[in-house]
């Protein structure tokens, strides 16, 4: 990387910490370090919730998602709407009436101390596990700039988004995340620029879009239907699937999940949470469609400029010091050659080969590179400067979800465990001090997950929502019944929560059904048990009753 791209990538990080230093002054307690004390206006409320769900993987792999997969990854995002009406005018008021510090704390109020802490430890482990590959997202980006090994760039980036959020707290990521965002827009139309001047001739814009339309790309409605006429219910994105599962999921995520909720608690009131959570709705599939078609572009450009043979060139590198290294040159040249004469068939036969060969040079490793094709087109393509800006755009990003991911953490740590388990009266300074040494905690757990998800397969912007909606539906349907169904009490969901995540984690081991509806039957399963189970328990009481 250019020495100017260097002074561009650390200014503005330099300049993002020292401004959220600036803002990040609150007072030294709990409701200060974890709730702003509770004083943003709603589009502070609406850019940290926006940055704290588009993380680093949002912006470095849903490109590759696109570029492999076609647009259709957008109907995830469209039961996303309805599910902020929903929140905002069922959740939204119950919070605020509470005043609490996280959302479990009202299942509490509704059923027993052990439904919160069930809930809330599902939540911790649901939302440590995906920060852990959040933070590898941006440790791919120092790995391949600096040549350093991806376990070291781990702990450095995990370092680094420690102290930040350790010294900030809530109104630090929030303020932040307004500047982050805004860098982020600017930067993602300035690479869609450059990948329309890319195309060859006059083809522009719109014979882009013609291209990629005719080879399957813009496929951003799919009935999830079979050649035969049935469903395919392990079709992961499809328009039902996309409303229904993807409503349930946005529904537990933004309504249920503390490091949303946590977001919106820090409002000045319950009418600026729901301006900055129905913005939201608005905004945010337009958003992913857009970074979804970045990836379509890139897709078309490099019909017309040479590809890669593999897009990571860390794992091209090792793979090439092995005794496979002679098999692998050799494939490249290949499919080199199939390039230059335009047969693209012959091309993507030997890409796969590729693949394959560099599984067996580098067993501890996989053949999937969708994660890097965005990381390579920018480093490959955009001038001295814009490399610079890019790469700090993608850390910004994950500083701002991650941070809020790592105060969540240890908001619910520190309320719902420390609290009421461990000490449950101490002076505001040292409550203050033992959150953030949670916080420290937090970091370091997410630290070693990251060491992990080098071997994930799938890309990392699938496998967060995958580990989301394993969780995400029972927690939801604790939810839904402390809500809705009153006569269902505290053992009877208890019971029905456990047994139903059990089952949640056994019909995803049994891969017959698409992550997105995992949401739907693990609420509908917590709610169909704890109704079966009060009767029971009811009936037995009534029993004992007349004995």
């Amino acid at each position: 990387m250019h020495f100017i791209d260097w002074i561009v990538l650390i200014s503005v990080l330099l300049a993002i910490i020292l401004y959220g230093i600036y803002k990040s002054k609150t007072t030294r307690d709990l409701d200060g370090y974890f709730l702003s004390n509770r004083s943003l206006p709603w589009f502070l409320v609406l850019m940290s919730i926006m940055g704290t769900q588009a993380s680093a993987i949002t912006f470095l792999t849903g490109p590759g998602q696109a570029y492999s997969d076609g647009m259709r990854f957008v109907q995830y995002y469209f039961g996303l709407p309805l599910a902020m009406i929903v929140i905002s005018y069922v959740f939204v008021p119950v919070y605020t009436k509470l005043k609490v510090y996280t959302a479990y704390e009202f299942l509490e109020n509704r059923f027993d101390l052990k439904t919160r802490s069930l809930t809330s430890f599902l939540f911790l482990l649901s939302r440590g596990l995906s920060t852990g590959v959040s933070i590898y997202a941006p440790s791919l980006i120092l790995s391949s700039i600096m040549g350093w090994n991806i376990y070291i760039t781990n702990i450095i980036m995990g370092g680094v988004l420690i102290i930040y959020t350790m010294s900030g707290g809530a109104k630090a990521v929030a303020y932040t995340q307004v500047l982050q965002m805004l860098i982020v827009f600017i930067s993602l139309f300035i690479v869609g620029f450059i990948a329309v001047k890319l195309l060859p001739g006059n083809m522009g814009f719109s014979g882009a879009i013609k291209e990629a339309t005719q080879l399957g790309k813009m496929n951003v409605i799919t009935s999830g239907r079979l050649p035969d006429g049935s469903f395919d219910w392990k079709d992961k994105y499809n328009i039902w699937s996309g409303i229904i599962g993807g409503f349930f999921l946005a529904l537990s995520y933004f309504g249920t999940d503390h490091s949303q909720v946590g977001r919106y608690l820090t409002a000045k009131n319950g009418s600026e949470s729901r301006k900055g959570l129905l913005m939201n709705g608005v905004v945010k599939i337009p958003m992913q469609f857009f970074i979804l078609l970045l990836g379509v572009l890139i897709f078309v450009v490099y019909l017309y400029k040479k590809a890669p043979v593999f897009f990571d060139e860390t794992r091209m590198e090792l793979a090439s010091a092995t005794k496979f290294g002679p098999q692998l040159k050799a494939i490249e040249g290949n499919y080199n050659v199939a390039i230059a004469d335009g047969n693209r068939e012959a091309a993507n036969m030997y890409r796969e080969e590729y693949r394959t060969v560099l599984t067996q040079a580098l067993p501890y490793s996989n053949g999937n590179d969708n994660n890097y094709i965005f990381l390579r087109f920018v480093k490959d393509n955009l001038p001295i400067g814009l490399i610079g800006l890019l790469f700090a755009v993608i850390f910004l990003a994950a500083w701002g979800s991650i941070a809020a991911a790592l105060n969540s953490l240890a908001a619910c740590t520190m309320v719902d465990f420390h609290k009421k388990f461990f000490v449950k009266k101490d002076t505001n300074f040292h409550e203050y001090k033992v959150s953030q040494w949670y916080t420290f905690g937090w970091g370091v757990f997410c630290i070693a997950i990251a060491m992990f998800a080098h071997n994930i397969g799938n890309s990392l912007i699938e496998t967060v929502n995958i580990l989301g909606s394993i969780f995400y539906g029972v927690i939801l349907g604790i939810f839904l019944v402390a809500f809705w169904i009153k006569w269902i009490k505290r053992n009877a969901v208890f019971v029905a929560a456990l047994f139903s995540q059990v089952i949640i984690i056994i019909i995803y081991k049994m891969d017959i059904i698409s992550f997105l509806w995992l949401n739907v039957i693990g609420a509908l399963l917590v709610i169909i048990l704890g109704i079966f189970l009060q009767v029971l328990f009811s009936a037995a009481k009534v029993k004992i009753r007349r004995e």
